[in-house]
C-alpha cells in the first residue's frame, strides 16, 4: 500500500464519510454494482422495454459482465490487498480481500459507456466518477484501483459495442 494513496483515502473520508446521505448512497451503489448484477438487470429491462435497441441493451449487459469477469481475473493475478491503514474506515463488506482493479468501477464504466451510446447522451458518464468515489468513501479501494477499473471497463464496453455493431 502506498502511503500517498492511503492519505488520499483518509482525506476523502474526512470530507465525505460523515456527510448525511453519503454513506447510505455509497452502500446502495455498492450493493447495486455487486458482481455487475444491477447493470445486468438494467440490460435485461432495457432489452424488454426498448425492443428496437434490444441488441444494444444486451451488449450493455455483456460488456458489464465481461468487464466484471476481467477485473476478477486481474485481481487474482495482481493480488493487491484492500486498504488496511488504521486511519481508513471500512464502510461495507466485500466478497474478497483483493482490490486491484475495482470491479465496481470496471462494470459501472462498461455500463455507462454503453448507456451513453444507447441514449446518445453524455449524462451517463457522470455515473463513472460517482461509483469510483463511492468505493473510496467506503474505504475499500485505492484511487489507482478505481482508475484502472474505469479504463478496463471502457475498453470492454467499446469491444461490446463494436461486436454488436458488426454482427447486426
Amino acid at each position: 500500500m502506498s502511503k500517498r494513496e492511503a492519505d488520499v483515502l483518509v482525506a476523502i473520508q474526512d470530507k465525505l464519510f460523515d456527510v448525511p446521505g453519503v454513506l447510505l448512497t455509497a452502500r446502495g451503489l455498492s450493493h447495486f454494482g455487486e458482481h455487475a448484477l444491477g447493470w445486468m438487470g438494467l440490460s435485461a429491462a432495457g432489452a424488454v422495454v426498448d425492443k428496437q435497441q434490444s441488441r444494444k441493451w444486451l451488449a450493455l449487459g455483456a460488456g458489464a459482465f465481461t468487464a466484471h469477469a476481467a477485473s476478477v481475473v486481474l485481481k487474482r493475478v495482481v493480488r493487491r490487498k484492500r486498504p488496511t491503514d488504521p486511519r481508513i474506515r471500512i464502510g461495507v463488506g466485500t466478497p474478497s480481500k483483493l482490490s486491484f482493479p475495482s470491479s465496481h468501477a470496471t462494470s459501472t464504466t462498461a455500463a455507462m459507456v454503453s448507456l451513453a451510446d444507447i441514449t446518445g447522451s453524455k449524462v451517463p458518464y457522470i455515473g463513472i466518477p460517482v461509483m469510483m468515489l463511492s468505493r473510496m468513501v467506503l474505504g475499500v479501494h485505492y484511487p489507482t484501483d478505481t482508475v484502472a477499473g474505469a479504463a478496463l471497463g471502457a475498453a470492454c464496453a467499446r469491444a461490446a459495442i463494436q461486436i454488436e455493431r458488426t454482427t447486426a
